[in-house]
């Protein structure tokens, strides 16, 4: 599993699992069968159903072409870095160095895709998206970006596990801990990593601001004399409740 920091400009250091090659494949061919499905539906309608004239028939299959030409980088653009396969499959094409990707970032991506997937049958993006440390193909080191998971696994080391009391000996200090999603669970998991990692007035902030979204989500109060300790409560307890 490969990781990236990415710095905000408010100092933040923010940390996200790129998306491995099986993810990447998966969205492709998710892509390219939406691609298949709609030119098939649109080609019926056009030439079966209107009957084109030669004339016509030839500008409407330019139009086809362009859509299938085009697909990746409309999507890209319109949609933050995710085409539909992307969406599907939760990943997104961010900037390594931060801040919003822009369209010549997205156009750069698809112009190399004629090298790194359809010249090569996808061998020359298959060999560097494992290889190099950032996962990213040619498209992706000339525009600067990387794509990655929008929910990460959560990974707890072996020491962590033992660490936590069986359920039956457990006395949960916050019981409304399991109430929260898999995805809010592994915000506070790497906003106290950060911290830990960080510990600079930006991450502190970050804790505090996420410990006050989760008093208000639950309900509970901090009994803790600091943010960062009630956050850890409130994740073991998580852990406990509902392994």
């Amino acid at each position: 599993m490969k990781n990236i920091e990415i710095k905000t400009t408010q100092n933040v250091v923010l940390e996200y699992e790129l998306a491995d090659l099986r993810d990447r494949i998966l969205a492709f061919f998710l892509d390219l069968i939406i691609l298949v499905v709609g030119l098939s539906i649109l080609s019926a309608v056009g030439f079966g159903i209107l009957g084109f004239t030669d004339t016509a028939a030839g500008v409407y299959f330019i139009f086809l072409f362009c859509i299938f030409i085009f697909y990746s980088l409309a999507f890209e653009v319109l949609n933050n870095g995710q085409s539909l396969g992307k969406k599907a499959l939760r990943i997104q094409v961010i900037k390594t160095a931060g801040g919003q990707a822009t369209f010549s970032d997205y156009a750069a991506r698809w112009v190399f895709r004629m090298i790194d997937i359809y010249f090569s049958l996808g061998g020359i993006a298959s060999i560097l998206v494992v290889s190099s440390a950032k996962a990213q193909r040619i498209g992706d080191i000339v525009a600067n970006t990387a794509v990655v998971k929008l929910v990460p696994k959560m990974d707890l080391a072996l020491r962590d596990v033992l660490a936590i009391h069986s359920r039956e000996s457990y006395k949960p200090e916050y019981p409304q801990a399991k109430q929260l999603q898999e995805e809010d669970v592994l915000v506070i998991k790497k906003t106290l990593d950060r911290y830990r990692k960080f510990s600079n007035d930006a991450h502190e902030e970050a804790i505090h601001l996420l410990a006050e979204r989760v008093k208000q989500v639950l309900g509970v109060e901090n009994i803790y004399p600091d943010d960062r300790r009630f956050l850890q409560a409130i994740l073991q307890d998580y852990v406990v409740l509902t392994r």
